[in-house]
């Protein structure tokens, strides 16, 4: 009986007229009902908003020290805060949550997140920080729908290279802790606006970070952006101007890329315009160089020589047509020489009976003329 009237209790604290969460069923705990949460509080299967945060005047006194495995009973949930409280892990019934929007975990003491956190597609927003984390949990990595990641106020050392596959976060807040660098493949992640960097131990910045063209340091530029790190490449002067300034030091970024291009087209284009005459130019003496040869060929074939040249400019299905024609004209040639050269011999002077010398006409003799 006490039972049911608790869970009757509970429901009327719902409400759903919460700015933040206009319309949806939000439920909040605070005070002594955090120190024994109450059981009845997963039977309710509509809550989309639970909020197991203390108030800050009292959370010295009562605090959530462990969030039961029954939390993974309420599916409809999409915002879950439990910031500010004592937890030193959190249950893996938790990644059953896979209608989850957004998660508060900053404030408590935790090292690590459950395995299966992945699960949670649909997770937008993760708030962790003020923790204990030393390692960044490889798994946030697969959740490419996040766009906020508070990462503050933790204790690690390195970022994966695959946190670049984050490719719609927009905020991502890292600053105080131990990083000594950051991997080259943040560039990649051309969403991000606010990138919060301050109080670790950063030199350099990677190349190509021109291509984060979104952040604000230049309009925005606050302490924790940068400010605490041994940073020396690009200067920080350059880095609060912005990415068009770390761009331009760099001298890698889209609008270098840009340029680059610009550049090749205007060599390529160069190069077409100077190729066209050439091209012209040989197109024409080709030409004249066929007519050259055909009218050489021609004589050569009066005069009685074989037209060699003229056979080789032919293409070979045409030459092999061509053969058996050009064989027998060469062949009739040949006899056909010696006729003319013994003509030419007895054309220079022929007597006729009458002493008169007479030349001789396609094969005939002629009269000789009368004096």
């Amino acid at each position: 009986m006490s039972q049911a009237l608790s869970l009757r209790n509970i429901r009327m604290r719902i409400e759903t007229e919460d700015p933040l969460y206009y319309g949806q069923k939000k439920l909040k705990m605070q005070g002594r009902d955090l120190v024994n949460l109450p059981k009845a509080v997963f039977k309710i299967m509509e809550l989309e908003v639970l909020d197991l945060s203390p108030e800050r005047e009292a959370c010295l006194d009562y605090k959530l020290q462990i969030l039961p495995a029954e939390i993974g009973k309420l599916l409809n949930l999409t915002t879950l805060i439990l910031d500010t409280n004592e937890l030193v892990e959190v249950p893996v019934e938790i990644t059953l949550l896979t209608n989850l929007e957004r998660l508060a975990l900053s404030n408590n003491h935790l090292t690590e997140l459950p395995n299966g956190i992945k699960r949670l597609k649909k997770l937008t927003s993760l708030h962790m920080a003020n923790n204990k984390f030393q390692i960044f949990p490889m798994e946030l990595c697969e959740i490419t729908a996040l766009v906020f990641l508070d990462a503050s106020d933790n204790m690690i050392k390195l970022l994966p290279k695959k946190i670049s596959k984050l490719k719609n976060l927009e905020t991502l807040l890292l600053f105080i802790n131990q990083l000594t660098k950051l991997p080259d493949t943040i560039v990649q992640m051309t969403e991000l606006r606010c990138l919060w960097l301050g109080n670790n131990q950063i030199k350099a910045l990677p190349k190509g970070f021109g291509y984060l063209t979104k952040l604000d340091w230049k309009d925005r530029y606050t302490s924790s952006t940068l400010d605490g790190n041994p940073l020396v490449n690009p200067p920080f002067e350059i880095c609060r101007q912005g990415p068009e300034a770390i761009e331009k030091y760099q001298g890698v970024g889209p609008n270098v890329d840009a340029e680059h291009e610009a550049e090749k087209d205007d060599k390529s284009r160069g190069k077409g315009r100077n190729r066209a005459p050439s091209d012209a130019a040989r197109s024409l003496q080709g030409s004249e160089g066929g007519r050259s040869r055909g009218s050489i060929d021609a004589t050569a074939y009066r005069r009685g020589r074989a037209p060699s040249d003229a056979s080789k400019s032919l293409s070979p299905d045409s030459k092999k047509e061509k053969a058996p024609k050009l064989a027998a004209d060469k062949e009739k040639g040949q006899n056909y020489l010696p006729n003319i050269a013994g003509m030419d011999r007895r054309r220079s002077s022929v007597k006729t009976s009458g002493g008169n010398e007479g030349t001789i006409r396609n094969g005939q003799t002629t009269a000789p003329s009368r004096k």
